[in-house]
């Protein structure tokens, strides 16, 4: 098995007769069936056929894997959403493979692969499975990385890698997406950063929030209490702005806990604070003193148990007590 990520980058020298594209991330199928064309057929439209799986009968299917045209002997054949058309036809395919056609390439694109049916067995010894399961933590940091410099020619810093999955989400064709926004907005500098993330894909909410989380670190709760004000003016739903304080104070959460065991500004690089931020929250974290940074994570989700109904009061008075309370000011 190979993940699709590894296939794009190296793909094998021989494609063999039968391959499965597995798992529920699109923007990879895609890439990986668009990189099978270009090896199977040189994007030869005459020799590419496609099947809905839910609608096409194997015998079709082989019928085609086994015709030769006139432009060519060399097919490629591709059963999309073949879930029901797996099921269905089973017993048949893995005759199939024991015997394919000789010179076509038989693509299952399936959710659901069952690895210990006798099937999947055959494909793993005598074809391929290509993954395209979900990315998680450094893998999806270094596909994003990777992204940035083999298409788009730009170096992405790591913390604006981090942020960029904070604001997206993980999935693979979005991201891609802001990373080809991005590298146009940097231009001739070739580098994508922090502020550029926060700048262009977050715009003036992320930037408060920002802001506001900063100045309760820094104990000036004047500040965040007018960028908080101006958030909730803005519409800004109260449970989404908790999701944006906990991204940081969950990290000093995190490093509250390593400082345990080794000095505290390695522990909170550790936990993933952004580099510029290791300094002041050094600073945060000391003057909140142990007790209290200990609580941290219990005041996160004392706060999202009373947004969800678990408290009486307004969700305006509920978020201005979480930022006095992180910061220190208030018990």
């Amino acid at each position: 098995m190979m993940h699709a990520v590894e296939f794009l980058k190296d793909a094998p020298p021989a494609i063999p007769p039968v391959i499965a594209v597995t798992g529920s991330q699109r923007h990879f199928k895609r890439q990986a069936i668009a990189r099978l064309r270009t090896l199977v057929i040189d994007d030869d439209d005459s020799s590419l056929s496609r099947f809905p799986g839910r609608e096409t009968e194997l015998q079709t299917v082989t019928d085609e894997l086994r015709t030769v045209t006139m432009w060519g002997d060399r097919r490629l054949v591709i059963v999309e959403d073949a879930d029901d058309f797996v099921s269905k036809h089973r017993a048949a395919l893995e005759k199939y493979v024991d015997a394919p056609a000789k010179k076509s390439v038989l693509v299952l694109d399936v959710g659901t692969w069952v690895k210990t049916t006798r099937l999947a067995r055959q494909v793993t010894d005598r074809g391929l499975e290509i993954s395209c399961s979900e990315l998680k933590g450094g893998a999806l940091f270094k596909w994003l990385q990777d992204t940035a410099a083999d298409t788009y020619a730009v170096k992405l810093d790591r913390d604006a890698a981090a942020l960029l999955v904070e604001l997206i989400g993980e999935e693979p064709g979005m991201l891609d997406s802001e990373l080809s926004k991005l590298s146009t907005y940097v231009g001739e500098r070739k580098r994508i950063g922090l502020e550029d993330v926060r700048s262009l894909v977050g715009g003036w909410r992320t930037e408060t929030t920002w802001f506001m989380t900063d100045a309760v670190r820094d104990g000036r709760m004047e500040d965040a209490l007018v960028a908080l004000d101006q958030l909730l003016a803005a519409g800004e739903a109260p449970q989404k702005l908790l999701g944006g304080i906990g991204f940081v104070f969950r990290k000093l959460a995190t490093a509250t806990e390593l400082a345990r065991h080794q000095p505290l500004d390695q522990a909170l690089r550790d936990a993933g604070v952004f580099p510029q931020a290791v300094g002041p929250s050094q600073a945060y974290l000391r003057r909140l003193g142990r007790a209290k940074a200990e609580r941290l994570l219990t005041l996160l989700v004392s706060a999202d148990f009373g947004l969800k109904g678990g408290d009486k009061l307004p969700d305006r008075i509920q978020m201005e007590r979480l930022l006095l309370r992180l910061s220190g000011a208030a018990s």
